[in-house]
This record gives structure tokens, sequence and C-alpha cells, in this order.
């Protein structure tokens, strides 16, 4: 029995920050579990969910007195992605893995037969390991493709806890996912309101084209009924496409919101929203993610 360190990401409104998951195991004294490091109530209960996907990937749950510390201690840890670094610290501190994972982060939920279920903020999580040096990711497979969208650093796709555990043990290794490109977003494949097809309103839609040309900022005024919403709606039809890095970046606040299309990794149009103006300051506030 010894301690072990795996890294792991939290997401700090629209950032990642590193999380290292230490866990010791020891023979002496009763068996339990206990989390420290200021976990909510969804982190607290991954001690359940672990122990029922290390039984059901046909591995020994260790017996003896177990502590998991989710460092820095004064960053409140949220969400169930945590799950995965638990399993493989309780593992690697028991001895039943031999594994170097210095260099490592692994994300992911666990499902009670040890399946790694879909996880929010992949993107910006792996582009803080890479920020940080770190060469590998150990990510659900259900979000490679996420990962895969940014360059230097391996990211491996794991389906369930025991294909992660035999690739570690050099058993039946995982193969990484190779690049994912991240092509400059195509013109023409707006679907809403096309600026071509509003008649009339020659001077306002010269303003828009210069503003959108300039990225300048507008403010339309005029009585109902004289086009200014159907104008605005029709803005991203003519805004320029978006390079690699904005697409990223994009990319990464719908992954944070969960928001991300079930057939693409990728958000490759400019977002456009359209709050009521009587809405609050919190409510405009979640409108623009």
């Amino acid at each position: 029995m010894a301690l072990a360190k795996i890294l792991s990401c939290a997401v700090v409104g629209l950032e990642g920050e590193i999380v290292e998951c230490e866990v010791d195991v020891s023979r002496r004294g009763l068996p339990s579990l206990a989390m420290v490091g200021l976990p909510d109530a969804a982190v607290r209960e991954a001690k359940d969910r672990v122990e029922s996907a290390i039984k059901n990937s046909g591995f020994a749950f260790p017996q003896g007195r177990m502590v998991v510390n989710l460092a820095p201690a004064d960053l409140r840890k949220e969400g169930p992605t945590y799950d995965l670094p638990i399993a493989v610290g309780i593992m690697v501190a028991a001895g039943q893995v031999l594994a170097d994972v210095t260099d490592c982060v692994f994300l992911g939920e666990l499902s009670l037969d040890g399946t790694l279920r879909h996880a929010h903020g992949i993107l910006p999580m792996v582009a803080l390991a890479r920020e940080r040096g770190i060469h590998a990711a150990y990510v659900p497979a259900v979000d490679a493709e996420e990962a895969a969208l940014l360059p230097d650093i391996a990211i491996y796709p794991v389906p369930t806890l025991a294909a992660l555990l035999l690739h570690l043990s050099g058993a039946a290794p995982i193969e990484r996912l190779a690049l994912t490109e991240v092509p400059r977003a195509p013109r023409g494949g707006w679907t809403g309101t096309d600026f071509a097809d509003i008649k009339g309103q020659e001077h306002v839609k010269r303003a828009l084209e210069v503003a959108a040309a300039g990225g300048h900022n507008v403010m339309m005024s005029g009585p109902p009924g004289s086009g200014k919403t159907l104008l605005a709606r029709a803005i991203p039809s003519i805004l320029p496409a978006m390079t690699p890095d904005e697409t990223l970046d994009a990319t990464k606040i719908y992954s944070v919101a969960g928001l991300l299309p079930a057939d693409t990794p990728l958000i490759n149009q400019r977002p456009f929203r359209a709050p009521h103006h009587t809405i609050s300051h919190a409510g405009l506030s979640v409108a623009g993610v």
C-alpha cells in the first residue's frame, strides 16, 4: 500500500484548473474512504460509483482505510469528472496497477459498470493540461473527438475503466486518437436570415456592412416595424468566416455549457443571441452562452 498522485482538471468559469488527486491506502483501520479537498455532493458520491465500477470491471476493491485529497483544498470541486482519477489513484496506490502516470491527466464520470460517460468542459480542461506541459490525456471515448482538436497532446479515448487499467498495465494498449484539424469555417453555411434577401433600407445595410467588416458595435433605433430586428438577425450572414482560434474559443464555451451538437465537436458559425429588452443582468449572462 502506498500513496498515489493523479492529475485531473476542474472548470473555473470558462477556463480550467489543474487538480491533483492524492490517494492514500492503508491496511490499518476499518475499511473506509474519506474524501477531502472541498468536494461538493457529486464528488462525495464518487466513492460509491468508483467502488462499484472497480468491482464490476473485474478488479478487487482494496480493503483498508483510504483517504482521497483533491488539491488545491481551497478550490471547490464540482461535478463527477473526478471519478476516473480517483479510481486510477486507488488502483495505483493499492499496487494492483503498476504504471507511471505522472505526465497524464484523467477526466471522466464512471457508470456503475465501469463505462465512462460524457463530461462537460473537456476541451478547456485538456487545453489547460497542454499549456501546463502535460503530454497525455485520458478522456471518455464519446468526448475524444472534441479533445483531439488540440495539438501537442496525446488523446486516449477510454471506453471503460477496465480498458484503461489494462492499458496502464501494458496488457491491452489503447490507440491514441489522431489530431482533428480545425478548419476555417466555411462561407455560405449560415441557415438563418440572409442579408441578400432584405430589400430596401440601403443606408442601414451599408452601415451594418461596415460594422461587420471592421468588428464595430452597432445600435439601431427607430419605430416598431421598421426592420431593426430583421436586419440584426441577418448580420451573421455577412460576418467574416471564423478563424481556427475563434472556432476553438467558441467551442470551449459551448463545451462548458454542455451545448455542443451531437453530430460535430466544432462550433464553426458565429453565435447569434436575441435577448428580450426586459432581460435581467443575470439572465443576459446566461443568454450569452
